[in-house]
């Protein structure tokens, strides 16, 4: 009986990590249109006007009207990247029936603050949810509109409780935990806070718990305190750095989409924006979330040993200019993103059955 349930979950494994795939397919052009659009627009802010990057508020775009234009295109893009994730995957799964759960899920894993795992299982559970709704025996009259009203709505219905009523309130208390814990921390030993934070940044890439040791940093700079801020501003940009690194030096280990979303993610690491590294950890989230993980913890504990401040609550060699000892700053975003590419192409080396492009090559 054993020797029969092994490979029946390995097949179930396969399948999900094939709606996953699918659903990373679809959201990488969205994610690459929204992060260079806001790299784009915040970089060319710091260039135009130097000081719009305060150090007790994020980028002021009041003086770059047009500049704003493109940056409120970018958060749009990015807005829809949740909904597009979970509707793909739901879609995969179910097919059409399953994208109006799909991405009603998505949008409200965006409003809960549930981040881009919150997408991900909103897509599975909206793929599930109509899969067993699509096997309901009905009389043949109702058979007609089961696609069309009854299972978008009943479906949207389960999904959106679950999202609102399940998750949603657990997470805004998991945040005022983490809020006080982080708080609490900060009395104690400066190392152990950094590689905490650290740890947090790159766990949900933007999601709550990236939030909540952001939103941290960001408050000891108005207490005087930089060198919180500066230790989340190294592990921001680590991860997507990190894994467009690991593109380009373990070129046989990924596949060529993976490749093009490792420079979009090299140019959205470059201006601190975490979410860079949302399709490799999608698609692959029991390898890349360890491996950016301990590539932020780096980068995190090496600007804090260095005395590295941060007077902008942003993350990124954007924020150079208002850095305390940029050198050390620099030094611990490349050990941290060496340390993710290290970490990620070990992984992959150790654990793929065969080389990613190799696979595509047999394939085709």
């Amino acid at each position: 009986m054993a020797s029969f349930r092994q490979p029946v979950m390995q097949q179930a494994l396969r399948q999900h990590k094939q709606y996953l795939l699918t659903g990373v397919s679809y959201v990488i052009p969205m994610i690459a249109c929204g992060g260079i659009l806001i790299a784009s627009a915040i970089a060319l802010l710091t260039f135009l006007h130097p000081e719009a990057m305060t150090s007790t508020g994020g980028p002021d775009f009041s003086a770059a009207p047009t500049l704003k234009v493109i940056l409120d295109i970018g958060v749009a893009a990015f807005t829809l990247a949740l909904p597009v994730l979970a509707g793909y995957i739901a879609y995969a799964m179910a097919g059409r029936p399953g994208l109006v759960p799909g991405l009603i899920g998505g949008y409200l894993a965006g409003t809960t603050k549930a981040g881009f795992l919150g997408a991900l299982l909103a897509g599975l559970l909206a793929g599930h949810v109509v899969s067993l709704l699509k096997k309901m025996p009905v009389h043949k009259f109702v058979r007609p509109i089961l696609p069309i009203i009854i299972i978008p709505i009943v479906s949207s219905l389960v999904v959106g409780i679950v999202m609102l009523k399940v998750l949603g309130v657990p997470i805004a208390e998991f945040m005022t935990f983490l809020g006080g814990w982080l708080t609490t921390m900060s009395q104690g030993n400066a190392l152990v806070l950094a590689a905490i934070l650290g740890a947090m940044i790159a766990f949900d890439m933007g999601g709550p718990v990236n939030k909540a040791a952001f939103f941290f940093g960001a408050a000891m700079i108005k207490e005087g305190n930089y060198a919180v801020m500066g230790a989340c501003a190294a592990a921001i940009c680590t991860p997507p750095l990190g894994l467009a690194l690991a593109t380009l030096t373990g070129k046989r280990l990924w596949t060529e989409e993976q490749r093009e979303s490792g420079l979009a993610a090299l140019g959205m690491g470059m201006v601190g924006i975490t979410e860079g590294a949302i399709p490799f950890a999608a698609a692959d989230p029991l390898r890349v979330i360890p491996s950016i993980m301990a590539g932020s913890i780096v980068a995190a504990v090496v600007a804090m040993m260095g005395g590295v401040g941060d007077h902008a609550p942003h993350g990124g060699p954007i924020v150079l200019p208002v850095v305390d000892h940029r050198w050390m700053y620099v030094a611990a975003i490349l050990a941290g993103s060496a340390v993710t590419a290290l970490v990620i192409n070990v992984l992959k080396t150790t654990t793929d059955e065969k080389p990613a492009a190799d696979a595509a090559g047999a394939a085709s």
